[in-house]
């Protein structure tokens, strides 16, 4: 299982990427092997600011339905357009091609008190 050093995590396994004050999230790699064959991504909070935290849309897998949410609090910008067709992107490339949304942040000193590559593998082994 990867955790690619150069990003970030939370404990309820998202991961944030950050280039400027813009970040990608996604689900980590630890999280789709959790869930499975992931057939729906519902995500319906573009131009809405949201809470660090805060749920910013559900994932579907042929068993459940979990909540994703927010590592910082930020302006949600865009949606993965490829995971409406495509959701399982998230199984197969989960730091890739099957990230989520991008947004804006609001303080990237946020990002700091995320979890290490390192301290998140420890979290999930």
């Amino acid at each position: 299982m990867q955790f690619p050093a150069e990003l970030r995590y939370t404990k309820d396994h998202e991961w944030i990427k950050i280039e400027g004050n813009v970040a990608t999230i996604g689900i980590t790699d630890f999280a789709q092997s959790e869930l499975g064959d992931i057939v729906y991504i519902d995500i319906n909070t573009v131009g809405q600011s949201l809470a660090a935290e805060a749920v910013f849309g559900t994932v579907e897998a042929v068993k459940t339905v979990s909540d994703l949410f927010l590592p910082v609090a930020g302006t949600i910008l865009e949606i993965n357009p490829a995971l409406g067709n495509q959701p399982e992107l998230v199984n197969t490339d989960p730091y890739g091609a099957g990230w989520m949304v991008k947004v804006t942040v609001a303080n990237v000193a946020d990002v700091d008190a995320l979890l290490t590559s390192e301290a998140y593998s420890k979290l999930v082994h």
